[in-house]
């Protein structure tokens, strides 16, 4: 089953997470779609996540913890 996801390049949002431009927006998207295709329900608290590991604000290692956590839910 195919599900989709909010994404506004206008407003720079996915889901209602605003991004600081379209660039990370696009490479954010596309992380995600890439991980829906395993079965990754995205969520705002996700999308934040995905985003800030992206821009470089949080490290893999601190990606990989959010995740045992299942922070994202």
């Amino acid at each position: 089953m195919f599900n989709t996801i909010e994404i506004d390049r206008n407003s720079l949002t996915i889901m209602g997470v605003k991004f600081s431009d379209l660039k990370t927006l696009e490479s954010t998207a596309s992380a995600i779609g890439s991980n829906m295709f395993e079965g990754f329900k995205p969520t705002p608290k996700g999308i934040v996540i995905i985003r800030d590991y992206v821009m470089g604000k949080i490290s893999l290692i601190e990606l990989v913890a959010f995740a045992k956590q299942k922070a994202y839910v």
